[in-house]
């Protein structure tokens, strides 16, 4: 019997990865009675969850529910499963997720609610998924997306989010297993522009950290994040995404609160590197992935490739790789070639 067919209370679920992100949607799901397996690689994550019900971590000061079962084997966590959340970060999706291929079954949902493109391959999550799990059928490939801070989740604030998926019937399924009275989720066929929507605006995030790091004002952020949100659009038009998609959650939505945030650590490392910090010296201090950096570097190379013009992100990766000066960077955009504001598509 197929996952779309049963009672969705009796789903058996698995999440892999217990990052702050990975750690708060299990919570939220225990919470509606699922008994939740979840993985995590650091042994110390599993030692706190298991005797202090605790990520203290990733996600500190959040109590779990004791029904979540932290396990090392990646096999208890997909083995067996109707659906398996993957909430890793994006620089591991293929090696960790190509461990889970023997264990899922064929009838399985997926859902990964990680953001990123992979630099090798330039694939969205979904498109890695559906190399590593190849006896999935890709209308069972899910994405979960919006603007949605893992401790405010967490604390019940109010949150409203998107989950894509080609089958529609497949979305409302996980529309109807993540819902709650303070987790709003809506549904959308377009997965890949849901997915770009969530993972390039971490590269504007960065951006827009930087400029606050600089000390400038409201007026050039507001800029930024628009022209950003431009780029954004652009990229999705030119790979097939749904232009209306970034006008949603996983668009304009998550932009504005990962460039706004102070709980962004991407508009955080930009802060820092607008305040004179160097890259490597900001993620030597950090334990939580900013998947902007790693993204910065897919999308620039992609763009390229594709003859996309997205000069705040190159501009940022330009910051990120090649140690260019933000002022310099800024000066660069702001006396490029005069040009006509609006997009045709």
């Amino acid at each position: 019997m197929k996952p779309s067919e049963k009672a969705i209370d009796n789903l058996k679920i698995g999440v892999v990865g217990a990052g702050s992100w990975g750690t708060a949607l299990a919570n939220l799901l225990a919470a509606k009675g699922y008994g939740i397996d979840l993985w995590a690689y650091e042994s110390e994550v599993i030692a706190q969850i298991e005797q202090e019900r605790e990520n203290k971590v990733f996600l500190p000061g959040i109590l779990l529910d004791s029904t979540i079962k932290p396990t090392a084997d990646i096999a208890v966590a997909s083995g067996g499963k109707d659906l398996v959340l993957v909430v890793v970060p994006s620089h591991v999706m293929r090696e960790t997720t190509a461990q889970m291929r023997e264990h899922i079954p064929r009838e399985a949902i997926i859902v990964t609610a990680s953001k990123g493109i992979e630099n090798a391959t330039h694939l969205t999550m979904t498109g890695v998924l559906s190399q590593t799990l190849p006896h999935v059928p890709q209308e069972q490939l899910a994405v979960l997306s919006g603007p949605s801070f893992a401790r405010e989740v967490a604390m019940g604030f109010p949150t409203a989010v998107t989950v894509a998926a080609k089958d529609l019937a497949v979305a409302a399924l996980v529309q109807h297993v993540f819902a709650t009275s303070s987790f709003r989720v809506y549904t959308n066929e377009d997965v890949l522009g849901v997915e770009l929507g969530g993972a390039v605006k971490n590269v504007i995030a960065i951006a827009t950290g930087v400029i606050d790091g600089l000390g400038l004002g409201l007026n050039t952020r507001a800029a930024l994040i628009t022209r950003g949100q431009t780029e954004i659009r652009r990229l999705g038009v030119a790979l097939g995404a749904k232009p209306r998609t970034f006008t949603g959650l996983a668009g304009i939505g998550d932009l504005i609160l990962t460039c706004t945030g102070t709980l962004s650590r991407n508009h955080t490392l930009g802060q820092k590197i607008g305040r004179g910090m160097k890259l490597n010296d900001i993620l030597a201090e950090m334990r939580m992935v900013a998947e902007g950096v790693k993204t910065a570097q897919s999308v620039y190379n992609l763009s390229r490739k594709l003859g996309v013009e997205m000069p705040i992100c190159h501009a940022t990766y330009h910051i990120l790789y090649d140690d260019l000066a933000p002022e310099v960077a800024l000066q660069r955009l702001m006396t490029r070639e005069l040009k006509y504001e609006l997009d045709e598509e």
